[in-house]
């Protein structure tokens, strides 16, 4: 999951960008308005809206009319209702303000993520990915005309990846459509990716993206 935290306070923004590396996340940084509209392409940006060289407003609004999808975040000491109302208005999708701890903003990032993650799945009852076919409404699971029975958690791991067909998909978006959270997890989503290849009798369909995630695999 990659994050561009915006914060122009030096300090502030290196314990934030290690706390974020230690929860897994991959931390681009930028000090400025114009090094955050300059940044390669996040997932989710933080944004400060006290920055030194133009408002932080305008550069959520310039972020969201580039990329309506993107996940962001204001983080920023304007605590008034109309400033929270004025962030939200500009584009973006939550608002915290400071001082927090790691774990409220943690904790948003994960709903933050959630409702993207729900908005990308695409309408109606069945997925289909070459041979592949799920039945979302009953729940059912056929590959070459073959129906596999899957454990709920199994199945919703396909189902996210299916509707992502040929994308690398991240392991924290998977763990967030699934089990709702990016917090620890061990092993369980790789568990399920195995027990996943083998009922589907074939290891290639479901692919491993070093470094990223997993990929679902037409056939």
């Amino acid at each position: 999951m990659r994050v561009l935290l915006v914060e122009d306070d030096v300090r502030v923004s290196a314990a934030l960008a290690g706390a974020l590396r230690r929860h897994g996340y991959s931390v681009n940084c930028a000090t400025t308005a114009e090094e955050a509209l300059a940044a390669p392409t996040a997932d989710l940006v933080l944004l400060d809206l006290g920055l030194p060289d133009r408002d932080g407003l305008e550069v959520c609004r310039r972020l969201r009319e580039r990329h309506p999808h993107l996940s962001i975040i204001a983080v920023t000491a304007r605590g008034e209702e109309h400033e929270r109302v004025a962030g939200l208005r500009t584009g973006a999708d939550d608002y915290v303000v400071k001082p927090f701890s790691m774990a409220e903003l943690q904790a948003r990032i994960e709903a933050v993520l959630r409702r993207a993650v729900r908005a990308a799945r695409p309408p109606g009852d069945v997925v289909e990915v070459g041979s592949l076919r799920l039945d979302t409404a009953a729940r059912q699971v056929s590959l070459n005309g073959r129906e596999i029975s899957l454990t709920r958690m199994e199945f919703e791991v396909l189902l996210t990846l299916a509707n992502r067909p040929g994308v690398a998909v991240t392991r924290e978006e998977l763990l967030l459509a699934v089990w709702q959270t990016t917090f620890g997890g061990g092993r369980t989503l790789e568990v399920h990716i195995a027990a996943l290849r083998a009922k589907l009798g074939d290891p290639d369909v479901v692919r491993t993206v070093r470094g990223v995630g997993y990929r679902l695999q037409p056939r």
